[in-house]
């Protein structure tokens, strides 16, 4: 017979999302039991990037990145070059005095501190453990209603579980197992490299990439994460996708980028890139979603660790708050749309604008207008106000272009 252990909530992935699930709970007085098939540290597939929202997340965690993840492991950046579809250069200087707006540190350290934290916060892991079975029930909030069974046979019950792993979701498949599989909006891949860049955050703008873009991200010891994401819309084949790689590689403009002593380490490696974000899909029961797994990735950025933090904040949030299962799902579903529902469904509409290279070329023209319009852009970009503020008045107030202040 299985052994079971209960708690007050069982988080299935121990990432960003998962772990701030177990923070949030854990803050809330709840036990925790945060389950993973993996080790840390270990790898993720990402760009690595923090924008000013998924810094603000971590902070309202209690977690100060640049401390966190150890002595060179954190990267400002301070300025940003995009490039056009026709070539033209446009840099843009990070405002002074607002605190740090992007930074980029690897997976590997910001999971494994993420990790950490959540066992600081009284959380139990079960790492290295995958699950096998995932079984739920009509229950009321307070009873068992969820059964997460380990490969190792041992069960875990709780009245609730937050679902945070990731685009593959085992959970998602096993109490939704008529799902076709989904392969993402979009299809990304990264390689890191030695003596790599200049320091600056460079976003390539290709032609044939387009809404998507190449990328050159600098990290701490004069190394860069490299990578493209480009929209699956049926052009390109797996094949054609595979083969991408090494020949945006040869292109004149990245290797300048990169510079002559760049040297690729490892091996390049891909994933997919899940924006399809339906209110819909933010529950299931007791179960609710969280990060990738709940498809809240930016669709014109490919950004998802802001997302994830705060969607695990909030579902952690929701069910701590309690009330019936009904009231748990409307407090999840309206605190997502509220925060970020209405903003993902402005980048989907700008990701159609920048499809096309007139109009990636005319949004690209206004942000280099003049000395406000790229510092703005700036802040914009890196998500340090909602995509979408100005046309949600509901958010209007004084000082909403204000970077927040948060006391760590």
């Amino acid at each position: 017979m299985a052994r079971s252990e209960r708690f007050d909530l069982v988080v299935v992935g121990a990432g960003p999302a998962g772990c701030a699930a177990a923070i949030e709970a854990r803050r809330a007085g709840r036990s925790v039991c945060v389950v993973d098939k993996a080790t840390f540290p270990r790898d993720k597939t990402c760009g690595d990037g923090l924008t000013a929202n998924a810094i603000r997340e971590l902070a309202r965690l209690g977690v100060d990145a640049r401390a966190l993840c150890g002595d060179g492991g954190y990267l400002r950046v301070d300025e940003v070059v995009l490039v056009s579809p026709g070539g033209r250069a446009i840099e843009l200087a990070m405002p002074a005095g607002r605190g740090d707006i992007a930074a980029v540190v690897s997976r590997l350290r910001l999971d494994a501190a993420l990790v950490d934290r959540a066992t600081e916060s009284g959380a139990t892991l079960r790492l290295g453990s995958a699950i096998d079975t995932v079984t739920t029930a009509n229950a009321g909030t307070d009873t068992v209603a969820v059964t997460v069974t380990l490969e190792n046979g041992a069960a875990i019950e709780a009245p609730w579980l937050v679902a945070a792993d990731g685009h593959w979701s085992p959970t998602r498949r096993a109490i939704q197992p008529e799902l076709p599989r989904d392969l993402g909006t979009w299809h990304a891949a990264r390689q890191y490299f030695a003596n790599a860049g200049d320091g600056r955050l460079w976003v390539l703008f290709e032609r044939d990439l387009l809404p998507g873009y190449a990328w050159v991200f600098p990290l701490p010891g004069g190394r860069a994460n490299v990578g493209y994401g480009v929209l699956r819309d049926g052009t390109r084949s797996g094949h054609d996708l595979k083969a991408l790689w090494p020949e945006l590689l040869d292109r004149p403009l990245l290797r300048r980028v990169l510079g002559p002593a760049a040297q690729a380490e490892g091996t390049v490696r891909a994933w997919p890139i899940p924006t399809r974000y339906t209110p819909a899909d933010l529950y299931d029961g007791h179960v609710l979603f969280a990060g990738d797994a709940a498809r809240v990735v930016d669709p014109m950025t490919g950004e998802g660790i802001a997302q994830a933090l705060e969607t695990g904040r909030l579902a952690a949030s929701a069910i701590a708050t309690g009330g019936t299962v009904t009231d748990v799902q409307s407090r999840y579903r309206d605190a997502v749309e509220r925060t970020l529902g209405r903003d993902l469904r402005f980048a989907a509409r700008l990701q159609r604008v920048l499809a096309h290279p007139l109009g990636a070329r005319a949004a690209l023209g206004a942000v280099a207008w003049n000395d406000w319009t790229r510092r703005n852009f700036a802040r914009w970009m890196f998500e340090d106000y909602p995509r979408a503020v100005l046309l949600t008045p509901d958010r209007w107030r004084r000082g909403m272009f204000a970077s927040p202040r948060i006391t760590l």
